[in-house]
């Protein structure tokens, strides 16, 4: 394949990983969660280069994931039992354990490969030259792999926890009423949700996953009231960004991951304006025609 078609898949990949965690995140009202998760792994990401010398995926999924879910606990402990609001626990966390791992890259600069430039930003336009050679035998770039692998993941945690993630992100309470491990449930997603935004790291970086995490999904529930509803068409805007971004970037010679998020802000904004229900032109005629409104919804 051409080094368009794989930058593209890599792209839709990353979104289609993104879309099926970050629906849950929008609902719990926790969307700055992802962007939280994705600069407080630094610290894991150096550390596991540290212990094992190199840049394997596997120790930097493990490492970063197990800096993804301290991140969520400190979140909750200090909404807990400190009492901050949900937006400063996590404001507090992710740059406490960002400036550590600033502070862990500036240290060891002269012996870790690794900046904090690379794992925020990435660069997809590289990932068709990172093969994964299995003996002399090329498998393909090694970002289709790993994010594949991923959103298989994703998918498979959806599609066998979707009744008690439903309940868990809608009503809590209850859950918590019928005999649900609330807590067991929720770190769970946080688990996934870093596993997806380590696993992009590298290829797409940690900005356009923030903006796949959250974009898509708020596109997606300014359509829909139903959750799975909600979750596929979050996916279809999410590969639709990647794709258009794609091509927006060759127009204009830009960053791609840019283009990227830059094509997913341009969905939410349409669909913002046009949104049956939820948009701007439906309010507008609502508080204009109130009664032709209300027929409108009896009907």
């Amino acid at each position: 394949m051409s080094h368009a078609v794989w930058i593209m898949l890599v792209g839709s990949l990353a979104a289609t990983a993104c879309a099926l965690v970050g629906c849950f995140l929008v609902l719990r009202k926790q969307a700055m969660m992802g962007d939280a998760i994705s600069h407080s792994v630094l610290p894991g990401i150096v550390l596991a280069f540290l212990i094992t010398e190199s840049r394997a995926p596997i120790p930097m999924l493990i490492g970063a994931g197990s800096f993804g879910l301290l991140t969520a606990f400190l979140t909750g402990a200090l909404e807990r039992y400190g009492r901050l609001q949900p937006d400063a626990s996590i404001g507090v966390t992710f740059t406490w354990l960002f400036a550590v791992g600033v502070i862990m890259v500036s240290a060891f600069t002269g012996q870790v490969d690794l900046d904090a430039e690379c794992v925020l930003y990435g660069e997809i336009a590289a990932s068709p030259w990172d093969i994964w050679l299995v003996g002399d035998r090329s498998m393909g770039p090694r970002a289709v792999w790993i994010l594949g692998a991923i959103t298989i993941a994703n998918l498979a945690f959806v599609t066998f926890g979707f009744k008690h993630l439903k309940l868990c992100s809608f009503d809590p309470a209850l859950a918590s009423a019928v005999g649900m491990n609330v807590s067991l449930w929720h770190y769970l997603l946080m688990g996934f949700v870093s596993l997806t935004t380590v696993g992009a790291f590298e290829s797409v970086g940690a900005i356009l996953v923030v903006a796949m995490l959250i974009v898509p999904a708020n596109t997606a529930y300014l359509l829909t009231d139903r959750l799975w509803r909600m979750i596929v068409l979050s996916v279809v805007f999410g590969v639709a960004s990647a794709i258009g971004g794609y091509w927006l970037a060759a127009t204009i010679d830009g960053s791609i991951a840019g283009a990227m998020a830059v094509m997913s802000g341009a969905y939410f904004l349409i669909v913002m304006f046009i949104s049956p229900k939820h948009g701007v032109i439906a309010g507008y005629i609502a508080r204009r025609h109130p009664f032709a409104a209300a027929d409108a919804v009896v009907e």
